[in-house]
């Protein structure tokens, strides 16, 4: 891979991780509890609630574009949580209207920093959801277009707390991934001063701090530190036990400290999904084969091969299932056949 790939690489990690994020307590009380309903509903994966909360939230204020933003936002995370094809014509549908309204609002007053918080928001989720489509020159110029509206928004408000939290991820992941360019004079490390604009946005605990700890997790597992990521996400899951994306983090933390317990973690996530009524298996065969590796690693051979069979014997896959999981079907279909031949 050459120098040039790998710092392109590095920067969209940034950008992609720092996306999602943001959010400031909006001052009209009404906006205020739908968007705060909405995104609670989202942490607890009640996609359906959530999206009603958003378009009570689009009819009510349509010259506001934060319902457009999140109707496509929980969109994204139903495809996301699910395993599943995006709905690339609502989505696009929604981030076009938001953008309209967007530049209305900015047309009539760009130093309003709300103005400008919708427009990073906006952009953030589009390079997120353009990541996650492998479209990564889209995602990095609106990721990088995304960190300079919120460093805006802070020029015109220092209290816009929740900008900390996608300038310090931003900080962070910049700095973790360009290690290889430290010998330059130029080039600082900042992971240290992210980390802190990140704790920083969590003490005001806005209603998006849940978000900030997220971000905190996948630095803490970037760095090895597992027990404080694991710390942190059952802390999460106390509030939101439903949610799988703190479960597949505290899985994560837990095979490198506590296998047996990891076990117990991805078991109860896969049946999360295979109780779904719709499940198209995807989610399934990714934890069958972390269990099975985790088995092997406990000495139980004969669970990992069960579960490498329940995985190979899987059938009626979408084709998009199909392409999206090839590389790790031969993964599984390698790791049997070491199996059996010890």
């Amino acid at each position: 891979m050459t120098g040039r790939l790998v710092l392109y690489k590095a920067w969209l990690w940034v950008l992609v991780l720092s996306g999602p994020l943001f959010c400031q307590q909006y001052p009209d009380q009404k906006v205020d509890y739908l968007l705060k309903r909405g995104i609670n509903k989202i942490m607890s994966e009640d996609y359906g609630e959530a999206e009603q909360m958003f378009l009570k939230l689009s009819q009510s204020y349509p010259d506001l574009p934060l319902g457009n933003i999140y109707l496509a936002a929980n969109k994204i995370a139903i495809a996301v949580d699910n395993g599943e094809a995006f709905d690339e014509r609502y989505i696009n549908s929604k981030f076009n209207q938001a953008e309209k309204q967007i530049e209305k609002l900015l047309a009539k007053n760009e130093n309003n920093p709300w103005n400008q918080y919708f427009a990073a928001l906006a952009k953030g989720y589009y390079a997120y959801y353009k990541a996650l489509n492998k479209d990564y020159f889209s995602a990095f110029s609106n990721g990088l277009s995304s960190v300079s509206k919120f460093e805006k928004c802070l020029k015109l408000d220092s209290s816009f707390y929740e900008a900390y939290i996608a300038i310090g991820s931003y900080k962070y992941w910049k700095s973790a991934k360009t290690e290889f360019l430290k010998w330059l004079p130029f080039v600082n490390d900042e992971k240290e001063l992210g980390i802190k604009y990140l704790k920083m946005a969590m003490s005001k605990r806005t209603y998006n701090f849940v978000l900030a700890e997220n971000s905190l997790l996948w630095i803490y597992l970037n760095q090895k530190d597992y027990h404080r990521a694991a710390s942190l996400a059952e802390n999460v899951l106390r509030e939101y036990p439903e949610n799988r994306s703190f479960k597949w983090g505290l899985g994560q933390a837990l095979q490198r400290i506590n296998k047996p317990k990891s076990i117990e973690v991805y078991t109860a996530l896969l049946k999360s999904f295979t109780d779904q009524r719709y499940n198209n298996h995807y989610n399934e065969i990714i934890l069958k084969h972390r269990l099975a590796i985790l088995f092997h690693e406990t000495g139980d051979d004969k669970k990992a091969v069960r579960l490498c069979n329940e995985i190979l014997a899987t059938t009626q896959l979408s084709e998009w299932v199909k392409d999206k999981l090839d590389d790790r079907m031969d993964k599984v279909r390698k790791f049997k056949e070491e199996l059996l031949q010890q």
